[in-house]
């Protein structure tokens, strides 16, 4: 399959860059300018390069692992990790954190969505009078609504007028600005760009991940969902610019509740192209990436640097690469493993190596203890933790360079090459295990059981700097040979950003607000699609083994007569778990603070298995993120007139 192919981002205000022109075949080709110049958008050239653009500014924003701490960090899925500096701190909203407009990292979002916003107002403007068609004029219109809805989440009220008119391209540098209020950007932008999107783009892409009639409905299905939240308003959360929450349109919570029902049933009975994978493993399996499952994704390429976005060898940790798996990954290669029975010398048995289940060690996130017991309770019917996380890291040394057949692990018992060296239990064992004082033979703090050869953590042993990894998001490469491949190189996987299973979630959780529902397609109806596609096993991952069971049965039985709110975000979590929902999923539904005010995890030093609970300061003002300070600074404006842009408790 051809997969879509871009670079750079295409800016609304001139600047040297790298240019892409789409051509008729169903991939986007690079063509390299050496100057841009606004009036290029102008011509129909112009037009195809600005929505080649609107893909490739994706990869700005998703893969970029400050904008991914920003929405998972002090979220009930995700705390910082040992190595973490400020970036990610100031993210957990607890005693360590300090999150001003200065520090917060959503501005990784903010000026990449504002440009491409600019862009599509480009195209917009100018696609009817070059004869451009609908369906193309849609992809803008889809993605300048997709950047408002990811702001309007963020950040409240934007402006509709970058320096020129409301929805019109600017080609100046404007530095001042007024910002609309909610309201305004739903029903005047996100809500008739995302209708007209439904309307008129294809059932089938055109290009390979191109923009589709299924994407859009799920992303207006969302955007209805989350403004019905909005006008209700449960626990009064503020909201700025200050104003009523009331709808434009005279319509009220419900209306966008049943809005978002319809929608997103629409979407599942008419699919076009895609559905559901058939087991919840093969949705992030790297070498099924792209799959039917997937309407969004920023993409990467293996084969290309140019295509890429970046290195194929080295990652510098800066956007374009997609860097985010490495936030969550410890440094697994200080596990040591006896040269002898004697242990007279060690090595590091568990290389750093370019494959799903390691990639490189950044240790700047990790998951609560929480995740592990609660979110991820079941592990034996559901297969969704076994397919998140990597719970066994196997030897890997000769790879590497150190040349012997086998080691000496746990209980001093020989080890060989792909053999457990460290187990992360999937529950507290009957027999205690014995942990050293300290970093011990592991290296790492680990302990022992009876018998085994692999080192074991427990649960409630996971600590900030040794816990499981996330196995979804890890390096998937073909080009490894029969060594580590390129393990520090940014992924060249395609970043995920919307999934068709979610046009279930969103439905049932408008089910659950109190939507008429059709028959058949109940809140819980919904849910069980999930649980049972869940519950259906072809692979133990972490077992490294083949594994053939169904235990949807017994899955969807488990799922309760009536569900509510926090059961829906918790069967959120185990299907999205670290894949950059959690945080808004917990504004819109005004939870953050019930799910996350308090989480257990051990300290970062090794050996410490002792959980603590930490308590975050999770105040209503920061339901909305700071502008960012850059912003305020780049503008020409009062100083009172900063103040009244900024949301109120940064000031």
């Amino acid at each position: 399959m051809k997969k879509i192919l871009y670079k750079m981002r295409f800016v609304g205000i001139a600047s040297a860059m790298i240019f892409l022109a789409a051509s008729c075949s169903d991939i986007l080709d690079e063509q390299p300018r050496s100057i841009y110049e606004p009036k290029f958008l102008q011509t129909k050239d112009g037009i195809y390069g600005g929505i080649t653009s609107m893909y490739a500014h994706l990869r700005y924003i998703y893969g970029n692992a400050y904008y991914y701490n920003a929405t998972q960090t002090g979220t009930d899925e995700t705390t910082y990790a040992e190595s973490a500096d400020a970036n990610f701190k100031d993210m957990d909203i607890s005693d360590v954190s300090n999150l001003t407009a200065a520090t917060s990292r959503s501005d990784a979002l903010w000026g990449t969505a504002f440009s491409n916003i600019n862009t599509a107002n480009a195209v917009i403007e100018y696609a009817d009078s070059l004869g451009i068609p609908d369906a193309v004029t849609a992809e803008a219109l889809f993605f300048r609504a997709f950047d408002y809805f990811q702001l309007v989440q963020t950040f409240g009220g934007v402006p509709l007028d970058l320096g020129s008119g409301q929805f019109k391209f600017n080609t100046s540098t404007s530095r001042y600005s007024v910002r609309n209020t909610v309201p305004e950007v739903y029903t005047k932008a996100i809500f008739p760009d995302l209708v007209k999107a439904v309307a008129n783009l294809p059932v089938t892409g055109r290009v390979t991940g191109g923009a589709t009639k299924t994407l859009a409905r799920l992303y207006l299905a969302k955007a209805y969902l989350t403004y019905g939240w909005w006008l209700e308003n449960p626990n009064n959360i503020p909201t700025y610019p200050e104003c009523p929450r009331t709808d434009p349109d005279g319509h009220d919570a419900k209306w966008y509740f049943q809005q978002a029902y319809d929608v997103a049933i629409a979407g599942i009975t008419d699919p076009g192209s895609f559905g559901l994978q058939a087991t919840y493993y093969d949705v992030n399996l790297g070498s099924n990436d792209r799959n039917n499952e997937i309407l969004l994704y920023a993409d990467h390429n293996e084969k290309s640097e140019l295509y890429n976005g970046g290195s194929l060898t080295y990652g510098s940790g800066g956007a374009p690469d997609n860097f985010a798996g490495w936030m969550t990954t410890w440094n697994y290669t200080v596990i040591r493993s006896g040269v002898d029975a004697a242990w007279k010398a060690n090595v590091s048995s568990v290389q750093r190596e370019a494959v799903q289940a390691l990639g490189r060690p950044w240790t700047r996130m990790c998951p609560t203890i929480d995740v592990v017991e609660t979110t991820f309770a079941d592990k034996t019917n559901d297969s969704r933790y076994d397919g998140t996380f990597t719970t066994v890291y196997r030897g890997n040394w000769k790879k590497g360079g150190v040349t012997n057949e086998v080691l000496y692990n746990a209980n001093d018992k020989e080890v060989s090459m792909g053999d457990a060296i460290l187990t992360f239990l999937n529950e507290e064992p009957a027999t205690a295990i014995t942990y050293p004082s300290g970093q011990g033979k592991s290296n790492i703090g680990a302990g022992t059981l009876p018998n085994r050869s692999d080192f074991v953590i427990s649960p409630r042993g996971i600590s900030r700097v040794v816990y499981p990894g996330l196995w979804k998001l890890g390096p998937y490469r073909t080009d490894n040979g029969t060594g580590l491949g390129q393990p520090n190189a940014g992924s060249t996987r395609p970043f995920n950003i919307a999934k068709f299973s979610e046009l279930y979630f969103v439905a049932a959780e408008a089910a659950v607000k109190g939507a008429t529902v059709q028959t058949g397609k109940s809140a819980r109806d919904l849910i069980n699609v999930i649980r049972a596609r869940a519950g259906k096993w072809r692979w133990d991952n972490n077992g490294n083994v083949a594994k053939s069971a169904d235990n949807s049965a017994a899955m969807t039985a488990a799922t309760p007569a009536t569900i509510d709110i926090n059961y829906i975000l918790a069967e959120r979590s185990r299907e999205y778990y670290g894949e950059g929902y959690r945080w808004l999923d917990l504004v819109r539904t005004q939870k953050w603070n019930e799910l996350a005010g308090t989480y257990e995890i051990c300290s970062k030093a090794y050996g410490d298995h002792t959980p603590a609970t930490v308590t975050r300061k999770i105040q209503p003002y920061l339901y909305l993120r700071p502008i960012p300070q850059g912003q305020l600074d780049g503008m020409e404006m009062t100083k009172e007139e900063k103040a009244a842009y900024q949301n109120p408790g940064y000031e």
